[in-house]
């Protein structure tokens, strides 16, 4: 079967190996539905891709260098390596329950601080970024306009993500930031610092897949500032462009009207939902919808998951092999990862081809 993906918005061609990122946790706190409505997908898109013949490489970072964790441990009078093992491992257990699958790289950023180094480096050989009081700059007034934003709306972004505006203009941002106090710091060319958030994923994504990736995952929230970013940064210092040849932003979800955030204080711990339902009820929870849309949680839609659940399984236990059935439900998930779609068709037929979206789901 021909392989069509549209997660960006254009086909891509058949390939024989997808080289997939995407943008993993910040370990200062316990796993919550957004984290995991994020990692699901990618893992499902995985699956499908396995299943269809891809060899995949799929990188997943653990962004352990970050001023917030670093913040919730002096909130808990914990080393913030401590705390960041300690949550790393527990979203592990929390992914395993769920029965996502462990990524074939899951990079730690404190161990590619030489990588965000030699990126300062390139970005300051290329023009890109400049040095000031012992930080690195990179030069972002133009990453508002690739991302198809104002200079007003991309401002306001910046600083809702606690932006440090070190530099000549507010659209720049740190690649490498000058560490004082308590601030976890590495020795640099530049003096004692850290690696810039952006910088991160960048250097990351680079040392483990190349220059591009076929697919960029992660939640929607991070297409402006991160995403865009971590392109522009990768593209100037090397050149090759696109970054990423599909972007794939998750829809964000939500609770009450507004978006899951520990700011708000409306988590839904993955932990919690875990201890009430199957693992794969929860999936299906997650999955039964668009891949990019945007939805609001509440407990009636498990209820619903554990119904359409039953059904998906009286359905391929009724036997039969039907290949169009069969083919139709991956020709579905292959092309835009269309779940709702698969679904319709394994209901319908049942047997095979029930039991294959099952299997292609994680919900076997």
């Amino acid at each position: 079967m021909a392989l069509l993906l549209r997660l960006g918005g254009q086909p891509l061609p058949p390939l024989s190996r997808f080289r997939i990122y995407v943008c993993g946790i910040t370990p200062y706190d316990t796993t919550h539905l957004g984290h995991a409505s994020t990692f699901t997908w990618v893992d499902t898109l995985a699956r499908v891709l396995d299943h269809a013949g891809v060899q995949v490489q799929l990188c997943r970072n653990v962004t352990d260098v970050d001023d917030a964790l670093v913040h919730e441990a002096a909130r808990r009078q914990v080393a913030w390596q401590a705390l960041a093992t300690q949550q790393t491992a527990q979203f592990e257990d929390d992914m395993r329950k769920l029965r996502v699958r462990r990524p074939s790289f899951e990079p730690q950023s404190r161990e590619y601080i030489t990588e965000v180094v030699f990126l300062a480096r390139a970005l300051l050989d290329t023009g890109a970024a400049y040095e000031r009081d012992g930080s690195v700059l990179f030069r972002g007034a133009e990453v508002p306009e690739r991302a198809g934003l104002s200079r007003s709306a991309a401002e306001a972004a910046l600083e809702a993500t606690d932006h440090p505006n070190l530099g000549d203009d507010p659209l720049d941002v740190p690649v490498w930031q000058a560490s004082s106090g308590d601030d976890p710091a590495w020795d640099s060319p530049w003096g004692p610092g850290r690696p810039g958030w952006h910088a991160e994923c960048a250097a990351m994504a680079t040392a483990i897949l190349g220059l591009s990736v076929d697919v960029h995952g992660g939640g929607s929230d991070l297409a402006f500032p991160h995403h865009a970013y971590e392109a522009a940064l990768v593209e100037a210092a090397t050149g090759v462009a696109p970054f990423a040849r599909a972007w794939m932003h998750i829809g964000e979800v939500g609770v009450g009207g507004e978006k899951m955030a520990k700011s708000t204080g409306n988590l839904v711990l993955i932990f919690d939902l875990l201890q009430e339902w199957q693992p794969e009820v929860v999936r299906l929870m997650i999955l039964d919808r668009p891949w990019d849309a945007a939805w609001s949680y509440e407990p009636a839609l498990l209820d619903r998951a554990a119904a359409r659940l039953d059904d998906l399984r009286s359905a391929a236990g009724r036997g039969g092999d039907d290949e169009v059935a069969i083919g139709e439900v991956l020709g579905r998930l292959c092309n835009g990862l269309d779940v709702p779609g698969a679904l319709a068709v394994a209901d319908e037929s049942g047997g095979e081809a029930a039991a294959l979206c099952l299997s292609l789901l994680g919900l076997t």
